[in-house]
């Protein structure tokens, strides 16, 4: 059942993200993982590549995404200084392709965001390509690319923002 496993996999993204099990959040990605969130270039369009376009975030593979999380933990990253409090949600999970051995989603998601230096709150929200592979161990994000809809932020995003 792909459905089932694409949601269950996103599902535990989302609460590992919120409460801080950041080795568990990481394990949930392959190694040679491609995480990306792109800006918008106009209000149509997106940038489309990650080497010759400004990206809101990112890393073509896990050591990216780890030296992130080491970041985040040692307090060397003003995004996450103080750490914002969060609230992932995801629906509308709409297999796009299929597969036994790779599958492709697609999700909308929101992010309630709570700030404790200014004691504000905020909503990120869009939506997100998911590339899905079967490991010996499970299902694994392969690539992800988030599109971020409110793009006006009010405070620096991070990956546990989105």
């Amino acid at each position: 059942m792909p459905e089932a496993a694409a949601r269950e996999l996103l599902t535990r993204e989302a609460v590992y993200l919120d409460e801080r099990r950041w080795d568990e959040w990481l394990a949930l990605y392959a190694q040679d993982c491609e995480y990306w969130v792109p800006t918008w270039v106009s209000e149509e369009r997106l940038a489309s590549d990650p080497q010759r376009e400004l990206s809101h975030i990112y890393y073509s593979d896990r050591r990216g995404l780890e030296d992130r999380v080491s970041r985040i933990r040692g307090g060397k990253a003003p995004s996450a200084s103080p750490l914002r409090r969060t609230a992932h949600s995801f629906g509308n999970l709409l297999i796009t392709e299929p597969g036994d051995e790779r599958l492709k989603c697609r999700t909308t998601w929101s992010s309630n965001v709570y700030d404790p230096h200014s004691k504000s709150s905020y909503q990120l929200f869009g939506y997100a390509n998911y590339e899905l592979k079967r490991a010996p161990s499970g299902w694994l994000i392969a690539r992800k690319k988030t599109v971020l809809q409110n793009d006006t932020l009010p405070s620096m995003i991070d990956v546990y923002c989105l």
